[in-house]
């Protein structure tokens, strides 16, 4: 089975219990206030909006990889999992002014429908804030208990604060030019901490070894490399029918993502200023075509695919040594071989 089906046959399972969740969730909102029953029904529909629930996953088949089994309280745990990667994704779309996540209207531009943003922004605030609790609330009532699961909450507090301070950085970086090992530091906050955040929760809870904990830790951030930069790539050279959004919303911000760092870092001044200059500007289409011609051009984009595919393939590798069932290797290895193939697609 191919990892996207992989995802669509326990992504179900893992919105079931979602349902279950947000019934009682949305029910109990509205009996304190009719309008924060609207803002978790807004939070329920964000949720539930198409996407592939691979966050949930990696926990739910890192449990099954070893115990061979899916169990109510796993999947407990996973819905809290989901919970907890769009109480990030709130605050991401809110910080890079994005008005629109898979398609609709982000939180933030829902609650300034009438033109209120200052209303819009802060209700996003509180309710990013409100579904990290609620991730919290379903991980400690899962039916898991004692030390394991006082090691997992310890490691998604953990995640919650590296993703926050990357994204800090993220900002900074906005507003200087950065080299390759800054951006490591930024990014082993990023994707990477997410991946360790959920594959070692499943690891944990299911009773993995210590050896196969440092294995997987060690796989899930190589993962996150290849995949943050596959997913920076597609930012700038997907189109909007492919993306969902505007191409090069990066460049716009003036964000740096590796492939840029490497093209600003370029032995070509000339074209490094030109590509300089674009940067922090909305962009016309002409300037959307230059900025990425500079980037191939310059050697940014193969230098980042280069990279990419160096930390999928050490991730493939160490999967491979780990004590997993054959099932789960298949599910990552399909992935990591989705983000390898899905690089030359962009040029």
């Amino acid at each position: 089975m191919s990892w996207g089906k992989t995802l669509d046959h326990y992504g179900v399972l893992v919105e079931e219990r979602l349902r279950d969740y947000f019934a009682e969730a949305v029910k109990k909102a509205k009996d304190y206030h009719p309008f924060i029953g609207k803002v978790s029904s807004a939070l329920e529909e964000f949720v539930f909006r198409k996407g592939k629930r691979l966050a949930s996953c990696s926990t739910l088949l890192t449990y099954q990889g070893y115990t061979n089994r899916i169990d109510d309280p796993i999947l407990n745990v996973s819905a809290g999992i989901e919970l907890y990667r769009h109480c990030i994704l709130i605050h991401d779309d809110l910080v890079d002014g994005d008005d629109l996540r898979r398609g609709e209207e982000t939180i933030h531009r829902i609650f300034s429908g009438d033109g209120d943003v200052r209303f819009g922004e802060g209700v996003a605030v509180f309710l990013g804030d409100i579904a990290y609790t609620l991730a919290i609330d379903v991980i400690l009532n899962s039916g898991f208990g004692g030390d394991k699961l006082a090691k997992i909450l310890r490691i998604l507090s953990e995640g919650y604060r590296e993703v926050n301070e990357s994204q800090i950085l993220d900002l900074l970086f906005e507003g200087r030019q950065v080299d390759t090992d800054e951006w490591y530091v930024m990014a082993s906050n990023r994707a990477a901490s997410l991946f360790r955040v959920t594959m070692l929760v499943g690891a944990i809870l299911s009773g993995a070894p210590e050896r196969d904990l440092e294995i997987l830790e060690e796989a899930a951030v190589n993962v996150g490399y290849a995949f943050d930069i596959q997913d920076d790539i597609i930012d700038t050279y997907a189109s909007e029918d492919q993306y969902g959004r505007p191409p090069c919303g990066d460049l716009i911000l003036s964000k740096k993502p590796l492939h840029v760092v490497c093209a600003l870092g370029s032995k070509n001044r000339e074209e490094s200023e030109t590509l300089k200059e674009l940067l922090g500007r909305k962009l016309t289409a002409e300037e959307i075509e230059q900025a990425k011609m500079i980037i191939r051009d310059t050697g940014g984009l193969e230098a980042a695919k280069e990279t990419s595919r160096a930390h999928a393939e050490k991730a493939k590798a160490l999967i491979g040594n780990a004590g997993l069932n054959r099932e789960t290797k298949e599910f990552f290895s399909s992935f990591i071989n989705y983000i390898e193939e899905s690089l030359d697609w962009y040029r």
